[in-house]
């Protein structure tokens, strides 16, 4: 299933991880983790933030996705399904025929 995932981080775990060097060594294994079809690097509310979308194929698979944000970078976190064009187009023909 496609998801969303929107990471605001900690501000200073997060420019602790980057005064450190560290913050490559963080996002490298989520990013090999996730394999993005997106991957999008921003501020938001004055922090920094991540916009990921990848694919999951069970929910069993959030806790590996999730924890490295909220315990390195106590990240607030937004996870939710989500579908292109042709997922939508197909999943209204399903509902409305």
């Amino acid at each position: 299933m496609r998801m969303v995932l929107r990471a605001k981080l900690d501000t200073d775990k997060a420019s602790r991880l980057l005064q450190e060097g560290r913050m490559q060594d963080v996002l490298g294994p989520i990013m090999e983790n996730l394999q993005p079809e997106a991957a999008y690097f921003y501020e938001e509310d004055d922090k920094r933030a991540m916009f990921f979308v990848f694919d999951m194929e069970d929910s069993s698979q959030i806790p590996r996705v999730v924890e490295p944000f909220f315990t390195e970078a106590g990240a607030e976190l937004h996870l939710t399904p989500a579908m292109n064009q042709d997922e939508l187009q197909r999943g209204l023909q399903q509902a409305f025929g």
